[in-house]
C-alpha cells in the first residue's frame, strides 16, 4: 500500500510553511508514522533545497537518501521568482508529471509524504498550471498555514475559497502566531477564520497553533489530518 500525501500550503509567501511543515513531520514521525517531507519546486537556490534542509533539521534527521538524489524536490531554480519564470529564465519547463513520479516514489517508502508548496495556492508552476489545480487533479488533502498579522483575514478566506471552489479538502489550517501584534486582532482574526471554516464545510479541520515553543496540536486533531471523520 503507498502512503497518503498531505499538502502545507500558506496564504502568501513567507507565512511558515517550511517550519509548519518541518514541525508536522517531527510530531508525525514521533507518532510511529514514517513520514518524509518534499518542496514541490524551490527558487533562488542551487544543490540541495534549503526548505528540504530545514525539515530535516527541525525533524532532527540529516539529509537523507531522498534528498540527495532529488526525490524531495526535483526541481532547483537559482532564481528567486514563481516557478514558472524562474523555469523559463533557465530555458527550463516544469513537467508536473515528473513531480507527481517523485512523489509516487516517496509514497512507495513512507506512510505519509507532506508536500510543502510554493507561496500561496495560485502560483503558477506553469503559465498554463496553478498550484492549487495540481493539488486539485492529484486528489490531495491540504493543510493551509495563516496568521495573525494584518491581511490574513482577507488572504485566507480567499485561499479557503479556492479551495471549496476546486473541492479541495482542507483538513487543517495552522495560525503561525510568529506574527502576532496586538492580542485582540489575533484572537479575532482566529476566530473569523474558524468560522469561515465551518461555514465552507471544513468544520471537521481543526485550527492548530504556531508558536515559539512549536505546534500546540493534541494527538486526536494530529489524527485528524490525516485521517479526517467519515461525514
Amino acid at each position: 500500500m503507498k502512503g497518503q500525501v498531505l499538502v502545507v500550503s500558506g496564504i502568501d509567501t513567507g507565512i511558515g510553511k517550511t517550519v509548519a511543515t518541518g514541525l508536522l513531520a517531527r510530531r508525525f514521525a514521533g507518532a510511529g508514522v514514517r513520514t518524509i517531507t518534499q518542496k514541490i519546486a524551490q527558487t533562488g537556490c542551487e544543490g540541495v533545497s534549503e526548505d528540504i534542509a530545514t525539515h530535516r533539521e527541525l525533524m532532527g534527521i540529516p539529509l537523507q537518501e531522498v534528498d540527495l538524489d532529488g526525490a524531495t524536490c526535483p526541481y532547483l531554480f537559482r532564481f528567486p521568482a514563481s516557478p514558472h519564470l524562474a523555469a523559463a529564465l533557465e530555458g527550463r519547463e516544469i513537467d508536473f508529471m515528473a513531480i507527481r513520479r517523485s512523489t509516487f516514489k516517496l509514497q512507495l517508502r513512507y506512510d505519509l509524504v507532506l508536500l510543502e508548496g510554493v507561496g500561496g495556492l495560485l502560483v503558477p508552476l506553469t503559465p498554463e498550471l496553478l498550484f492549487a489545480d495540481y493539488v486539485r487533479d492529484a486528489g490531495y488533502g491540504l493543510v493551509l498555514v495563516s496568521s495573525p498579522r494584518l491581511g490574513s483575514i482577507n488572504h485566507t478566506l480567499l485561499s479557503l475559497e479556492v479551495c471549496a471552489a476546486r473541492h479541495i479538502p482542507v483538513r487543517g489550517l495552522i495560525y503561525n502566531r510568529f506574527f502576532e501584534a496586538d492580542e485582540t486582532i489575533a484572537a479575532d482574526t482566529r476566530t473569523v477564520i474558524a468560522a469561515a471554516l465551518k461555514r465552507l464545510g471544513y468544520d471537521a479541520a481543526p485550527v492548530i497553533d504556531l508558536d515559539a515553543s512549536g505546534l500546540a496540536v493534541e494527538a486526536e486533531d494530529l489524527q485528524r489530518l490525516i485521517d479526517p471523520p467519515r461525514r
